[in-house]
C-alpha cells in the first residue's frame, strides 16, 4: 500500500523554525514535481511550496522567504525548511506528487503549532 508518511512537526513560539520531512517507501520521488500541502482548522488544503525534478522551487506568497523546500533524490525525502514561523501558519502539513492525476493517497500529515 502506498503511504506518504510526514514528519517534524511539533510546537514552537513564533519565530522558531522546524524541518519537515516527507518520505515514501513505495514510489520514487525523483521523476515527480514534489509539493507541500497545509491545511489549517477550518480552511481548504492549500500549496505551499513545490518543487522541480531540477531542485528548482516555487513558493506561495505567504511563505517566499521564509520557506525553502528540498528534495534528497538518495534517500527518497523532500524537506521543508520553515523559519521565522508565524501564527498563521499552524495547520497540518502534508506533501504529495504536485500534479493532481497523478497525486497518491494523502498521508497523515504532520501539525505544526505556532503558539506562545
Amino acid at each position: 500500500q502506498v503511504e506518504l508518511v510526514e514528519s517534524g512537526g511539533g510546537l514552537v513560539q513564533p519565530g522558531g523554525s522546524l524541518r519537515l520531512s516527507c518520505t515514501c517507501s513505495s514510489i520514487i520521488f525523483g521523476p515527480y514535481v514534489m509539493a507541500w500541502y497545509r491545511q489549517a482548522a477550518a480552511k481548504q488544503r492549500e500549496m505551499v511550496a513545490a518543487i522541480f525534478s531540477s531542485g528548482g522551487a516555487v513558493y506561495a506568497d505567504s511563505v517566499k522567504g521564509r520557506f525553502t523546500i528540498s528534495r534528497d533524490n538518495a534517500e527518497n525525502t523532500i524537506y521543508l525548511q520553515m523559519t521565522n514561523l508565524k501564527p498563521e501558519d499552524t495547520a497540518v502539513y502534508y506533501c504529495n506528487i504536485h500534479d493532481k492525476e497523478s497525486q497518491l493517497p494523502w498521508g497523515r500529515g504532520t501539525q505544526v503549532t505556532v503558539s506562545s
